[in-house]
């Protein structure tokens, strides 16, 4: 990346009384996996990013600070994806934008999710099928930058393949990814590059160990 190309999320002592100091660059189309121990403050950490819990430090997308924008904008363009996502209606198409079930029928169709799954009640679909749908709404909203909370933790390998067959498609068109992830074999496949939260630090993996 040119010097003079800002990265596409800059993360600078980041922390919470419970989390960092944690710094990185992440580049446009790029995936950097997060691995650390249950309770190492990783899913703090990208709510720290998403803005979504108080601390201090500095974040930047694209070079612009995150206090230029309102929380709303900010967490448009940089999306946290729970591991366990919030719903707040009971069918499927009042949690997506207005006009997209085109795009969300052949996206779902790539992750092998089951005809017909609109009309069914959000309460009614498996765990799965709620994770793979949180992460197209997710998808749909075309952020710059994603921040993902074990997206495919309850997935099958067959899902999972196709997870990230499609996230890598969408990095290649230029999103960024911050994947957290209790695999190593994941971790290997999508990071170019692999951190571990230590200490509430982030480390690259060979200093972790």
């Amino acid at each position: 990346m040119p010097a003079s190309q800002p990265s596409r999320l800059s993360i600078r002592a980041l922390q919470s009384p419970i989390s960092g100091p944690c710094s990185l660059e992440l580049g446009a189309g790029e995936c950097i996996a997060v691995m650390g121990a249950s309770g190492a403050g990783k899913s703090v950490l990208l709510r720290l990013i998403a803005d979504l819990d108080p601390g201090s430090g500095e974040v930047l997308l694209n070079g612009q600070p995150r206090s230029t924008f309102s929380g709303p904008a900010w967490r448009q363009q940089v999306i946290y994806l729970a591991a366990e996502p919030a719903w707040w209606g009971p069918s499927v198409m009042e949690h997506f934008p207005q006009g997209s079930q085109s795009a969300l029928l052949e996206m779902a169709s790539e992750l092998g999710l089951r005809q017909g799954f609109i009309g069914i009640p959000l309460a009614q679909l498996s765990t799965g099928e709620r994770q793979r749908l949180a992460l197209l709404r997710g998808l749909l909203r075309q952020p710059q930058v994603l921040l993902l909370d074990e997206p495919t933790a309850a997935l099958d390998d067959t899902s999972v393949a196709a997870v990230e067959q499609l996230l890598q498609r969408c990095q290649q068109q230029g999103l960024s990814l911050l994947w957290v992830t209790h695999s190593q074999a994941q971790a290997a496949r999508v990071g170019q590059r692999c951190l571990q939260l230590v200490d509430h630090q982030l480390l690259p993996m060979e200093a972790a160990q």
